[in-house]
């Protein structure tokens, strides 16, 4: 491949709800060059539809999709493993003359992909022994005393960091902090990355609806099919958001109604923290959008040349 179709690999991020998927089928079906790179860590999972807002099948056929429906619910899929698979994807993809275009919201698998970053072992026992202890304090004055550089790349109460930084710290016997330049270094990239973004109260208002229209379309059924089935699902996939609020109503732990309304205060919340990681990433060309995303191409032409042969 050419430098200047290399230059042309494309990347759509932003929030839960921002209209990333709606954009980027409009760009792969006007340039035939594209296929699309799923970065949700949800999406992965088979029989998880509705819930995760998957591409539909026939959305799925008329542009090619990839690393959607890889693994079941009841397995765990680990970021190495997607890294691995998505890499491999792209490379198959460019072998045939095309692009590969990254769509999704979960951060960390995009710098995975775009900084080709080096992923440290999963230490099971080590993680559990660690997941034990409730106090995150305690922890994370552990996390400084073993590994001082790591403990400043994080919150002192994001517990699931913390642990993580631990957990390859003690079973690996080597410091999280050495594996790479770590999250807080972003170099150049091959890719050009347009982030959508909207107004809080608008993506508040797209995350609503879309839940209460997700419910309508048979949600509560989905989750009812996953947790009745044989296999015990993944402790991954069990904490999705909206299936692990309507599996506690399933379990007779709360009310329909309560499990919707935390369901949709926690996605408005993990919105939140998608805003926060994207916006530390200098190399995201930000798009404002008020109303539908159809409304953004012309700032994406503006910033992608290679597109703008095609519109």
């Amino acid at each position: 491949m050419n430098e200047s179709r290399t230059k042309s690999r494309l990347a759509i991020v932003g929030t839960t709800a921002s209209g990333k998927s709606k954009l980027a089928m409009i760009i792969a079906e006007r340039i035939k060059d594209f296929e699309i790179i799923s970065l949700d860590s949800m999406q992965i999972y088979k029989r998880m539809d509705i819930g995760t807002a998957k591409p539909t099948r026939e959305e799925q056929a008329r542009i090619p999709h990839h690393m959607i429906d890889i693994v079941e619910p009841h397995e765990e899929y680990t970021i190495s493993q997607f890294q691995i698979k998505a890499q491999n994807a792209i490379e198959e993809i460019e072998s045939r003359g095309m692009l590969p275009l990254l769509v999704g919201g979960t951060g960390l698998y995009l710098r995975t992909i775009i900084d080709e970053l080096e992923i440290p072992g999963q230490f099971l026992e080590t993680r559990q022994r660690l997941e034990s202890n409730p106090n995150t304090a305690e922890l994370y004055q552990k996390l400084s005393e073993l590994d001082p550089v790591a403990s400043t790349r994080m919150e002192p109460n994001n517990r699931r960091r913390i642990i993580r930084a631990l957990e390859v710290t003690i079973g690996s016997g080597t410091k999280f902090s050495s594996y790479g330049p770590g999250l807080s270094v972003y170099n150049e990239s091959a890719y050009q990355i347009i982030g959508l973004r909207r107004e809080r109260a608008e993506i508040d208002r797209r995350i609503t609806t879309r839940f209460h229209t997700q419910m309508e379309s048979g949600f509560l059924n989905e989750c009812e099919a996953l947790i009745d089935s044989q296999d015990p699902l993944s402790r991954t996939a069990s904490q999705a958001l909206g299936y692990k609020h309507l599996f506690q109503y399933l379990k007779g732990e709360c009310c329909l109604d309560e499990a919707v309304e935390v369901a949709i205060k926690d996605t408005k919340k993990y919105a939140r923290k998608q805003e926060r990681w994207f916006r530390r990433d200098p190399r995201i060309n930000w798009i404002d959008i008020s109303e539908d995303v159809d409304e953004s191409l012309p700032q994406i032409l503006k910033v992608n040349i290679y597109i703008q042969v095609y519109f």
